[in-house]
């Protein structure tokens, strides 16, 4: 390069440089936004699904359909961007915490603490990620996103750049009572940040059963078994509701229990013997426990023992607190452990499912019917939660994004041999030694994600159509299918509506004659090379409510989302 030629060069640099720094941020957080190569692959291919029927889970014939999404969690949100824009009620998700143990991977390399750049590849990881699912979020729509002290500032950050219309509340969960040795403390909590709307209210809990109530043993003076021989008996609790079911009779003098708790099949027997096992009596006789005890009293674990419990207190509801301490958030007991109890394989560091419970029902209690999606899925926690959330009767649906990698090098992969068999025996039922537990019921589809060449030619156009038939019908929630005339069009339902795709605008006329003889509004997808249709193909279709043309709805979308990937990059 002649001299002049590089000075001019070089001072044109140093303009363009001295540009952008006075447009850099005053106040915030900056990083180094490392390549991702998920990411980067989109310039080349555009992601799209593809169903595995033989993971399909059919449960419950009138319960709702959930989702779940096999594959790199930034494809799955960059598909989901088209088919749910806006629908989704709560964003839950349990990213890595970049402890520098190696507990994820950046471009298939892990990340450990000796790695220079290693906040900033999590921020750009996590960054694109959130602004994705941006989109999906409903205008009322809730993000709440668990983390620890290693990224816990950073992550504040973040979200407060990416979404400057919601207000941050950190709850923190006390989820390790026994404590983990860190710079002389005994670290056991973590932080759940939620994104809520200004003003936004959120729903009340059930006030601890403790506070409400008293036990059913009778204390202090005369409360020995031999003071009132008649409040001495057992009662009879459900092994799966732990409600109670019935009261004995009481027994005679030289008759003496075993143990306070006993188990049975399907039931527990539960006596007034206190901790010291001494024998007392229950303040309610038999009479008014099988009269009405089933409604005025409740029951509890503490330790091995199920303790009987009488309400003293109308007041059973109470505002959520910034700090959540109690047994049940113990990620030990209600995490690993319930994780290799349904499966049989160990997991590392799964949330409790009633910190999860809790953090849901902060915010859709009382929804009958919301949309919850789980992008850092993991052991399936998320959709668990959902579906015990659904044993109200309601129709909660959630969409769970895992990859499937072999993580430890197990050989145990995330997708289909940890979160899929826990989703599966959670919603199917299952059996531990010689106990059954009941499932909770719920659908499954399972999805894994797919690839097309960026689309160039007409030609291209066809091709991309002719893969996006699982997109149209999960962002429609049409999966049963009910006409296929291969190459030509496609009939899929659900209880409400149908859903016709079109691959062949030759095929109208018949496509047509087929849909008339169904009742249901239906939505039409229409292959075509431009952003239109021809109207008149379509008239006299009384049920028709609309009709999109394909790829176009789609390929805007993307268009838009990886904008930021198609901008030129300055030397």
């Amino acid at each position: 390069m002649p001299k002049k030629d590089f000075q001019d060069w070089s001072k044109e640099k140093l303009l363009h440089e001295y540009k952008e720094l006075l447009k850099r941020k005053k106040f915030g957080i900056v990083w180094e936004d490392k390549p991702e190569e998920v990411a980067e692959q989109c310039k080349i291919s555009l992601p799209v699904l593809k169903e595995e029927k033989k993971k399909d889970i059919s449960s419950d014939i009138n319960g709702v359909t959930h989702i779940m999404i096999e594959g790199d969690n930034y494809h799955a949100l960059s598909v989901l961007n088209y088919t749910h824009k806006r629908k989704i009620d709560v964003i839950y998700i349990d990213p890595p915490y970049n402890t520098g143990a190696k507990d994820w991977k950046y471009n298939n390399h892990f990340v450990d603490i000796n790695d220079r750049y290693r906040h900033s590849k999590w921020l750009a990881m996590m960054a694109k990620r959130l602004r994705l699912a941006k989109n999906l979020l409903k205008p009322d729509g809730v993000l709440i996103v668990t983390i620890d002290d290693n990224e816990l500032c950073t992550l504040g950050l973040l979200l407060d750049e990416l979404f400057p219309g919601k207000e941050r509340t950190t709850v923190v969960i006390k989820y390790n009572p026994a404590g983990t040795a860190r710079s002389g403390f005994s670290r056991c909590h973590e932080y759940a940040f939620f994104l809520l709307n200004p003003g936004q209210s959120i729903e009340k809990k059930e006030a601890p059963l403790d506070e409400r109530s008293r036990n059913l043993r009778r204390n202090g003076n005369n409360a020995n078994r031999n003071d009132s021989p008649t409040m001495f008996y057992p009662i009879f609790i459900d092994k799966q509701t732990l409600k109670i079911t019935d009261a004995g009779e009481c027994p005679q003098k030289d008759f003496h229990p075993k143990s306070q708790t006993i188990e049975y099949k399907d039931h527990y027997e539960v006596w007034p013997i206190d901790d010291q096992n001494k024998e007392k009596n229950w303040y309610f006789s038999r009479n008014r426990v099988l009269e009405s005890g089933k409604t005025e009293l409740s029951c509890k674990w503490k330790g091995n023992r199920l303790h009987v419990y009488f309400f003293t207190s109308n007041n059973s509801e109470q505002k959520y607190q910034t700090v959540w301490t109690g047994a049940e958030y113990d990620a030990g007991a209600y995490g690993s452990t319930l994780v290799k109890k349904m499966i049989g394989r160990e997991f590392p560091f799964p949330k409790s499912i009633y910190a999860v419970e809790d953090c849901l029902k902060s915010i859709i209690g009382n929804k009958k019917d919301a949309i919850v999606l789980d992008f850092f899925a993991g052991s399936g926690t998320t959709g668990h939660a959902v579906l015990e959330l659904n044993k109200d009767n309601k129709n909660r649906q959630f969409i769970l994004c895992t990859n499937n990698e072999d993580n430890d090098g197990s050989g145990t992969k995330i997708a289909s041999d940890i979160c899929y068999p826990r989703i599966k025996n959670a919603m199917c039922g299952y059996r531990v030694k010689a106990e059954r537990v009941k499932g909770l019921g719920g659908n499954l589809k399972y999805f894994s994600t797919a690839f097309v060449d960026n689309v160039k030619t007409d030609n291209d156009k066809r091709i991309f159509t002719s893969r996006s038939t699982e997109m149209l019908c999960l962002a429609e929630g049409t999966f049963d299918e009910v006409a296929n005339k291969k190459a030509a069009f496609a009939l899929y339902e659900n209880r409400n509506q149908m859903t016709g795709i079109i691959y062949d605008e030759d095929a109208i006329a018949d496509f047509k004659k087929e849909v008339k003889k169904y009742k249901k509004p239906f939505v039409v997808y229409v292959f075509s090379y431009g952003h239109t249709y021809n109207e008149e193909d379509f008239e006299g279709l009384e049920n028709l409510r609309t009709v999109k043309p394909i790829p176009e709805v789609i390929l805007n979308v993307y268009r838009k989302i990886y904008k930021e990937l198609y901008k030129p990059r300055n030397l």
